[in-house]
């Protein structure tokens, strides 16, 4: 299966902050790295890869496919922006070429500090909690239209259905 993205780079660009300038080389892999961590997460990897095959087989718009469509874009494109902007905001200022690793400056901007990005990741991670609550609302109410959701075997990512992940609690 060839690599699939459930959004594009006019979906990051139109419903974020992310300057249309910004070369789809420098934030791709982060789109990538949210879908296979946070969106397979709670999707689990069946139906992940249903909606990649019906993606891939150009089969989402065909009659029968209307709740898989209705996932993908009510839900999972929802998700997978702000989990993606949430992976991408700690790189943002940086490049990684031949000679060094290289902070971004420019003669009429300023650079944020550590705390401003900090401030702007959870602001990105706050709005995918509330997409990803959404979905979670949706796929608990309905699971049965989606049999892939409840299909994973051992190997597999199985779905979470807990927000609420990731850091100690004592």
């Amino acid at each position: 299966m060839a690599e699939i993205l459930f959004i594009t780079r006019d979906d990051i660009v139109r419903y974020t902050a992310l300057n249309g300038n910004v070369d789809t080389d420098k934030f791709i892999q982060f789109i990538k790295i949210a879908q296979d961590v946070q969106i397979e997460n709670y999707l689990g990897t069946k139906l992940v890869d249903k909606l990649k095959q019906l993606i891939e087989d150009n089969e989402v718009n065909d009659p029968g496919n209307e709740d898989y469509k209705f996932l993908l874009e009510g839900h999972v494109k929802w998700m997978l922006i702000y989990w993606a902007m949430y992976e991408y905001m700690p790189n943002a200022a940086y490049t990684i070429a031949n000679k060094g690793v290289y902070k971004h400056s420019s003669e009429n901007a300023e650079n944020v500090e550590k705390n401003e990005v900090d401030y702007l990741r959870e602001y990105y991670k706050t709005l995918a909690d509330r997409y990803t609550s959404r979905y979670l609302d949706y796929i608990t109410n309905n699971s049965a239209l989606f049999p892939e959701y409840d299909a994973n075997e051992p190997g597999d990512v199985y779905p979470s259905d807990n927000i609420n992940y990731g850091g100690w609690i004592l």
